[in-house]
């Protein structure tokens, strides 16, 4: 994949990271601040916990730091999925988001 397909592939995952929880917030009672700063976004929740995403691209990856640890994704088939276990990475923030906001959220490409 070349820079320029990456950083179009990662943009696309950060901006619909904020328009989720734009929707969240607008949709329920969940209160998550996401701060966005070029390629890395802070999602903070009530309970003042966070998640920080953002791009590494020299390694054409997307980095998540969660309460659940720190995750790398790598393009493959057509999705974002974990180095290690293959987890797609809007499924992992549904699942990391969920467990630090207490309540169930999804995040969708």
């Amino acid at each position: 994949m070349t820079d320029l397909e990456y950083q179009n592939l990662a943009e696309n995952v950060l901006k619909a990271i904020e328009i989720a929880c734009d929707r969240l917030n607008d949709e329920s009672d969940v209160d998550i601040d996401n701060q966005r700063s070029g390629g890395m976004i802070t999602l903070v929740f009530a309970n003042r916990s966070q998640i920080i995403i953002n791009l590494q691209k020299p390694l054409q990856e997307i980095w998540m730091a969660a309460k659940a640890g720190g995750f790398h994704y790598k393009f493959s088939g057509g999705q974002w999925t974990d180095t290690k276990n293959s987890d797609e990475f809007f499924a992992s923030l549904s699942r990391y988001g969920s467990e630090q906001a207490g309540q169930p959220l999804i995040f969708k490409a």
